[in-house]
């Protein structure tokens, strides 16, 4: 352990297209692969990393890697390379290039979307697909969204809408209703945990502002219109979705992934929002487990 956190049997520098690097740990020597796709975009994989990597004392050989943009790894300015596609290529890099052969991919929120995209691009490179706190469908997601802003008023809904008119979206009375719905959708306990707050306090925004937007419930940017739903029946391995009940990307987008996907199952945690790793521990790792233990 350093700093309280687990340090990786290896660590390795994966060099992909345009000769950048990123940084990948590697966790346990099992034969079966668990390829961990943090969320953001432009977010450091502390924060999945660190819960998922005692998985590796169960057998499973855990990856997690700091994406193209953030923590370690290259952080180029070229604004061109902040596309779900380039990001398909830079995870079957690092698959590659670690020999990790059939892998069991776990995507949280934009990973989940990441992953969703990789396994309609590289289908034969997966034993199973587990999808976490995400959907398929951004415009259906949009609304959704739209549903939980309404909830805190239609005075506050529309001081919302006019700070993102007028593009004063750091004024005290907006930023303070961001951070209620983040208590509300995001993860719900009163003190975060020690590696989520690493991840959020080296947050890549041009990254994320360039493909989703400025907060977590506004989303202007080039993901804004993605959807895979009417594809997702091509995914025919076994799927598992989760979700918080309280999710910002909430139970109604995992459902319409479960009816497209053949071959999936889904587990709803009742007092999560979208962290049920970090919310609700004692009901999520053994979901986890389960599925993992049949279909890894």
């Amino acid at each position: 352990m350093q700093d309280g956190r687990r340090v990786p049997d290896k660590t390795h520098e994966v060099e992909i297209d345009g000769g950048y690097k990123v940084f990948v740990d590697e966790f346990g020597t099992g034969d079966k692969v668990l390829l961990c796709l943090n969320g953001g975009p432009g977010l450091p994989c502390d924060y999945l990393r660190e819960p998922h990597a005692p998985l590796a004392d169960e057998g499973y050989r855990v990856i997690a890697f700091d994406q193209l943009g953030c923590g370690r790894s290259d952080k180029p300015k070229d604004g061109s390379l902040w596309k779900i596609g380039r990001y398909v290529e830079e995870v079957e890099t690092v698959r590659r290039s670690l020999n990790l052969g059939k892998v069991t991919l776990l995507g949280h929120s934009w990973g989940g979307w990441l992953g969703i995209e990789y396994a309609l691009t590289y289908p034969d490179s997966l034993q199973s697909l587990i999808l976490e706190d995400t959907c398929g469908d951004m415009p259906h997601l949009i609304s959704e969204l739209d549903r939980l802003r309404a909830a805190l008023g239609p005075e506050t809904v529309a001081m919302m809408q006019r700070h993102e008119a007028e593009g004063t979206l750091d004024h005290p009375e907006y930023q303070a209703a961001v951070t209620l719905l983040n208590y509300r959708h995001v993860c719900r306990l009163d003190h975060w945990p020690a590696s989520l707050n690493r991840s959020l306090d080296d947050w890549n925004m041009d990254v994320y502002g360039a493909m989703q937007g400025p907060n977590e419930f506004l989303y202007v940017g080039n993901l804004k219109d993605w959807q895979r739903i009417d594809q997702m029946h091509r995914i025919t391995c076994p799927t598992f979705i989760t979700v918080g009940m309280h999710d910002e990307l909430g139970p109604a987008c995992a459902m319409r992934m479960r009816h497209a996907l053949p071959n999936s199952t889904i587990k709803v945690f009742k007092n999560s929002s979208h962290m049920p790793f970090y919310e609700e521990p004692e009901a999520y790792f053994p979901e986890l487990r389960r599925f993992l233990s049949a279909n890894a």
